[in-house]
């Protein structure tokens, strides 16, 4: 491994019923701005790409993928970067003047996490870098330090 390194990531691809529907979602919700279309070959568009506001050169892609969408339904395969508990208390208020249903502040394994779903029922988890020191090594579903043997 000395000679391969990662240097981030790339895009995340998320599948989705309603292409239209979706992206006016991530707009909403995100501030999303498709830059990048991707048509079938009979030229109708089922994705699109572009960033979202605090990722940096990392792209979010919205495909749609009808069969995807409805097996990752409750599944929550990327949780959100936010500085703390602050952010989060911000992002529960803007989910909240959308309407949108989330969770209660949640304080996870090692920071605070703010929970909620896209119109597709894929969960997404917005989960602060900052930890609240709070042990929570013997609560079941919390992860724990994976030990070591030298």
């Amino acid at each position: 491994m000395s000679q391969v390194s990662l240097v981030g990531i790339h895009h995340i691809k998320i599948p989705v019923t309603d292409l239209t529907r979706s992206a006016a979602w991530y707009e909403r919700v995100f501030g999303f701005r498709a830059t990048i279309e991707f048509p079938d070959p009979d030229g109708v568009v089922r994705g699109v790409a572009g960033p979202l506001p605090g990722l940096g050169e990392t792209l979010v892609a919205l495909r749609v993928n009808q069969q995807a969408a409805e097996g990752c339904r409750g599944f929550d395969p990327v949780s959100f970067g936010v500085q703390d508990r602050a952010d989060i208390e911000a992002w529960a208020s803007h989910l909240d003047s959308l309407g949108i249903r989330h969770s209660p502040v949640i304080d996870a394994t090692i920071g605070w996490l703010l929970v909620f779903n896209d119109p597709d029922g894929l969960e997404l988890h917005l989960y602060s870098w900052a930890r609240h020191g709070i042990d929570q090594t013997d609560r079941p579903g919390y992860g724990r330090a994976v030990a070591t043997t030298s």
